[in-house]
């Protein structure tokens, strides 16, 4: 029994319309960008008047507007937020499902341990996640490029995919781990989406109160933010090693607990 491809095939729908979502989403955000562009009314002058509450949740301030890539920036927050509630919840689903649709016993009967079992899910998990960030690179270098107007994005684009990459791996991991402890499979999906949220509500309150700076080390979306990674074009090293370490701690507690726990069938 080919574990790998049975999941593969159980997430292809809704991996294709999370790729046409991604697709759409770059293609109006950019569409905005042409708007304002053509308006004759300065795009940057009209978002500074804006409440710096406001300002900071929307990641405006640090970006010249008026130029693709700086409109992409504020963007990137919003695909960073979609493909990261995308690799939770895969996450999550793809351990919790036999459980959750009392399928357990029929996987368990099968001549094959769960780490296997584990690693197949995880294999597949990591594939999908990999397709939907390469189809949000794609058609962010086609979308924004046609926009750029001759301004080069592409190495921008570029970092900050493979920093969106590793929240993904990141976000996929915690999904996978609490999954694996939960006693309660259809309660990981939403536990783990919890936590996702209140990361990103902590990255927003850190942005409007500088006071609370010390605080980014607790929430991955600080790591890879678009405006430090297209202003120094790399990335910062205690982040990308904070990073591994998370991940690896995750990765080894998804098999530790679930080669212990008591399989609900």
């Amino acid at each position: 029994m080919n574990i790998f491809m049975i999941e593969i095939k159980a997430h292809r729908k809704s991996l294709i319309i999370w790729c046409i979502a991604m697709l759409f989403m770059v293609g109006a955000g950019m569409s905005k960008y042409e708007v304002f562009s053509t308006s004759g009314q300065s795009i940057n002058d009209v978002m500074d008047k804006l409440p710096k509450v406001v300002q900071a949740i929307f990641g405006i301030g640090v970006f010249d507007l008026s130029k693709a890539s700086g409109f992409y920036g504020i963007l990137f927050l919003y695909l960073v937020l979609m493909t990261t509630i995308h690799a939770v919840m895969l996450g999550a689903n793809i351990i919790s499902k036999e459980e959750r649709d009392k399928t357990t016993e029929f996987l368990m009967a099968k001549p094959i341990s769960r780490d296997k079992v584990i690693t197949a899910k995880l294999l597949a998990a990591l594939v999908n996640i990999i397709i939907l960030n390469i189809v949000t690179l794609i058609s962010s270098i086609f979308i924004v490029g046609y926009f750029s107007k001759g301004e080069s994005v592409n190495s921008d684009i570029g970092i900050l995919m493979v920093g969106m990459f590793i929240l993904q791996l990141i976000f996929m991991f915690i999904g996978t781990a609490l999954a694996a402890v939960s006693k309660k499979p259809k309660t990981a999906p939403s536990v783990a989406t919890g936590i996702l949220l209140t990361a990103y509500l902590l990255s927003t309150v850190i942005d409007i109160n500088t006071k609370l700076e010390s605080l980014k080390y607790f929430t991955p979306f600080k790591y890879f933010e678009a405006k430090n990674l297209m202003a120094n074009g790399s990335f910062e090293p205690v982040f990308v090693i904070l990073s591994v370490l998370i991940i690896a701690v995750l990765l080894c507690a998804t098999y530790v607990f679930y080669r212990k726990r008591d399989l609900n069938v």
